[in-house]
């Protein structure tokens, strides 16, 4: 006789006498769970015979094995405090104007220029006349360098001999020395480039005549300036009126600059910058020539309304210029300044200006 097992198998020719339990279904009683012993506060199930481990051990194993985190924790990045940029210690911060300028170093180097031209101007007057050919003289390399970038390559050698020439004609000799030596500077670096062959004598012709006038010619008024016997004090007053616009300017574009004067050429200039340059200008310019060189007020306003306009046309005829070369500096000669011929752009003007009114006025 067959009979049914408990996984409804049928088993031939066995006796219900032979019946043996399965373990999986006739498993003895459990002790009540109370009974159960416990370790560290858990309780532990006894061996049951089924294959089954004892929590704490099945535990123990479970946790020797790589935990799988769920996807989404797994997948998210680990949270991590923000970092917060550590500030400079002490001498490690750089003081800088609206510019990017490094302000310590800019006063400093401006101070030193103004002490070398005050020495020279009263202690031996011929020490000026060095101080301008050295001057000029570094200006026209910087600028022969800075024309290369548009592909222009003036000759540097006739340009700065001719133009150094020139400032000591000026000197000695007046006014008509100045143009005698500016042409033949120009006709004398034409020349010198003429011999190099036609191939793009048109663009270093007009590099080298821009240089010749920007440069020694404009220069030249300082020798001027400073020929007759109260020539330290027209000098002095010229650089402090230059000295005056920049600082006036500075200060009115920085507590009340609105609105751009010329954005496209210099973006941080602004028209109340300007009112603030002609004011400090005007005022500052009627005391000193009433001080200095005994003009009346009045045409001491109008010298220093004059040169702060030539100032502004000088300091932005510089800007076009260096935009259309595509450069920041004429060079980085002078720390918070650029080149030498980024702080003689404002003068370069003034000086002409300068040299014919007070013609005029005294």
């Amino acid at each position: 006789m067959s009979q049914l097992d408990p996984y409804g198998n049928q088993t031939p020719n066995r006796a219900p006498d032979s019946w043996v339990p399965d373990p999986w279904l006739d498993q003895p009683d459990r002790e009540p769970a109370g009974e159960w012993p416990t370790r560290n506060g858990r309780a532990d199930e006894p061996y049951t015979g089924s294959g089954d481990l004892p929590y704490s051990e099945a535990e123990a194993q479970t946790a020797a094995y790589p935990q799988v985190q769920p996807r989404a924790e797994a997948d998210a990045e680990p949270a991590t405090d923000p970092v917060r940029p550590r500030r400079p210690g002490p001498g490690k911060r750089r003081a800088t104007g609206r510019a990017g300028r490094n302000l310590p170093a800019a006063i400093g180097v401006g101070v030193t220029l103004g002490a070398v031209v005050i020495a020279s101007l009263f202690v031996w007057r011929p020490a000026f006349l060095a101080v301008i050919v050295v001057a000029l003289g570094v200006a026209i390399w910087e600028m022969s360098r800075a024309v290369r970038a548009v592909g222009a390559h003036p000759p540097a050698v006739p340009l700065a001999a001719g133009g150094l020439v020139t400032i000591g004609m000026a000197w000695y000799a007046g006014e008509d020395a100045l143009m005698l030596g500016f042409l033949v500077t120009l006709l004398a670096t034409l020349v010198w480039r003429l011999a190099d062959g036609l191939s793009g004598f048109g663009r270093d012709a007009a590099a080298a005549t821009l240089i010749a006038v920007y440069v020694p010619f404009l220069g030249g008024f300082a020798a001027l300036l400073a020929e007759p016997d109260d020539g330290a004090r027209r000098v002095i007053v010229t650089l402090a009126a230059v000295v005056l616009s920049d600082t006036g300017g500075y200060v009115a574009g920085v507590f009340f600059g609105k609105r751009p004067m010329a954005p496209t050429i210099s973006p941080k200039k602004s028209w109340e910058g300007l009112a603030g340059s002609l004011v400090a200008t005007a005022v500052g310019s009627a005391i000193l020539l009433y001080l200095l060189l005994d003009v009346e007020p009045w045409w001491g306003a109008v010298f220093g309304l004059a040169l702060s306009i030539a100032s502004v046309l000088g300091d932005l005829a510089e800007s076009m210029l260096k935009r259309d070369l595509g450069i920041k500096d004429m060079s980085n000669l002078l720390p918070g300044h650029g080149g030498l011929m980024d702080r003689l752009d404002s003068i370069l003007f003034a000086l002409p200006t300068a040299y014919l009114l007070l013609a005029v006025f005294t």
